[in-house]
């Protein structure tokens, strides 16, 4: 039986394939990204991104270049395709830990665990573990995760703010001796110069973003981005509009938590109510 034969010879994954078709339609027309740019409207960067597979972009830019190219549809297809695709979570949060390791300030919101940033050991394995690695896939992700907290240690370390739910303080570990060396990190994390942290209480009342892990990342060029998480899936986002909205969002939230003094003391009282015999 012959071989059978690819019939375009194009990428198949859904990611490379959307960014083959935009740099070939740019590049049949004959026209440089700031030609694009001063037609379609966004930032010429922006379609470089999406040409070099960084980023996908969303669904109002695809649609514009849609109509520019005349593709009747197969652009926002193929978008689609990508979006879906199960292995962009992963793709996302690579992007996301190299944009994390050039950041020159972060702050995060933590819905109900520590910051990766300020997780040890013992907790990391434990979430992991949880969400069902084993075995040397385990000591793999925790070594990785456990290897982060030098972003924000020495000397030019970025400032780093953190808004903490009680919850994050609450949802304790099954080994204890673990959860207290936890608390005592985030203790020891809230009295560094270039570490800000923030608890809001129980009570504080809905806010905008329940239900959400998110993390800002403030970038050498000025510009900022915001990686946004929960128990599914996790998106980066780097729309400057839509970061721009999720900041606002984070500062009221910072408003109703409270101050760094009263947080501090907030961690050292569950740490002191914390159990210190090992569980059985």
């Amino acid at each position: 039986m012959p071989q059978r034969r690819a019939i375009t010879g194009r990428s198949q994954e859904p990611r490379a394939r959307f960014a083959e078709e935009l740099r070939l339609l740019r590049h049949r027309l004959g026209v440089s990204l700031r030609g694009v740019a001063e037609v379609v409207g966004w930032d010429a960067s922006q379609f470089g991104k999406m040409e070099n597979g960084h980023t996908l972009g969303g669904p109002e830019i695809v649609e514009a270049l849609d109509q520019y190219y005349g593709t009747g549809g197969m652009l926002l297809t193929l978008w689609e395709l990508a979006v879906a695709d199960p292995t962009q979570f992963k793709e996302r949060y690579r992007r996301y830990m190299v944009l994390e390791a050039e950041a020159v300030s972060m702050w995060q919101y933590s819905l109900s665990r520590p910051p990766g940033l300020l997780q040890v050991e013992g907790y990391a394995r434990e979430a992991l573990a949880a969400g069902g690695l084993s075995g040397a896939a385990l000591d793999q992700q925790v070594g990785a995760r456990v290897g982060r907290r030098h972003v924000l240690e020495g000397e030019g370390a970025p400032p780093f703010r953190a808004i903490l739910s009680e919850t994050v303080l609450r949802n304790s570990l099954r080994d204890r001796r673990e959860w207290r060396k936890q608390l005592e990190c985030l203790l020891e994390a809230s009295g560094r110069p270039n570490i800000t942290i923030h608890v809001l209480p129980f009570g504080s009342g809905l806010h905008g973003m329940d239900g959400t892990d998110l993390m800002f990342l403030r970038l050498a060029e000025g510009r900022t981005v915001a990686y946004a998480e929960n128990d599914v899936q996790g998106e980066l986002i780097e729309e400057a509009g839509k970061v721009e909205q999720l900041q606002r969002t984070y500062d009221d939230l910072r408003d109703l938590a409270l101050n760094p003094a009263e947080s501090r003391s907030f961690i050292l009282r569950v740490l002191e109510e914390a159990p210190c015999e090992p569980s059985t």
